[in-house]
């Protein structure tokens, strides 16, 4: 066959990519463009900390739950949830469809005497690979086809694996937080969400049931101002889908 007329799917959007490659550069500094996932960090591994000692009988003090389990983060920016799993002891690959992101996850992970597998594409590059955890925060609303997205992620599951997703729910309360406020006041890079893209907790179950797994956690990621982030059961701006294997 014409090489011409090979065609490979992908759920990456190039405009999504180009556009968090864009902000690479930034993505460490706590007080730049990336200042928001910086806040949101915290709730989220204290999150997946819960649900790996939940799912794997640790016991919640220990230091590397994960040690000898692989771990993959699809969407990983520049390493922001890679670095802490590999401090939790996993081994830790790290994939996101912008080049200029990997190249600065790279850096850093040097710089902090960590030993990463950082890789440019999108799940579509996995079809051969399992993982005990399978992480995906904030990025299912970015990409172009949510199911296959999903069906990957289901794919990459290892056979007593985890998976742990995350993303903005559509709703009045996330568009006013998101992108009227927070884009419209430059707490979040302008164009970085589409609101029509969001998916309800509803909507996303289905999606992970049809992968072929099972859901085990909802919880939602709210904010206020005295407390910033914290994970609780109001799902209304952002939360959790914890899943298995059926």
């Amino acid at each position: 066959m014409d090489s011409a007329t090979v065609t490979t799917a992908t759920t990456v959007d190039p405009s999504e990519a180009a556009h968090f490659g864009k902000l690479a550069k930034d993505w460490w500094d706590p007080k730049g463009s990336s200042a928001m996932l910086h806040r949101l960090n915290p709730p989220r591994l204290k999150y997946v900390r819960e649900q790996v000692d939940r799912h794997w009988q640790g016991d919640g003090v220990g230091f590397t739950p994960l040690a000898g389990k692989r771990a993959l983060d699809v969407g990983c920016g520049a390493g922001l949830l890679c670095e802490p799993l590999a401090r939790l002891g996993a081994a830790v690959t790290g994939l996101d469809a912008a080049a200029e992101n990997i190249g600065v996850a790279r850096t850093h992970a040097a710089q902090s005497g960590l030993a990463m597998d950082y890789r440019v594409g999108g799940i579509e590059a996995l079809t051969d690979e399992t993982f005990d955890l399978v992480t995906s925060m904030e990025v299912i609303e970015h990409v172009t086809d949510p199911a296959a997205f999903v069906a990957g992620l289901a794919q990459g599951l290892a056979t007593d694996g985890l998976l742990i997703l995350s993303t903005p729910n559509r709703t009045a309360l996330s568009k006013l937080a998101m992108i009227t406020v927070g884009e419209g006041l430059g707490m979040i890079p302008r164009g970085t969400h589409d609101w029509d893209k969001f998916l309800t907790p509803e909507e996303l179950t289905a999606l992970v049931v049809a992968a072929g797994l099972r859901v085990i956690d909802v919880a939602g990621l709210g904010f206020s101002p005295g407390k910033g982030f914290a994970v609780g059961e109001n799902t209304q701006l952002d939360y959790f889908v914890t899943a298995v294997r059926a």
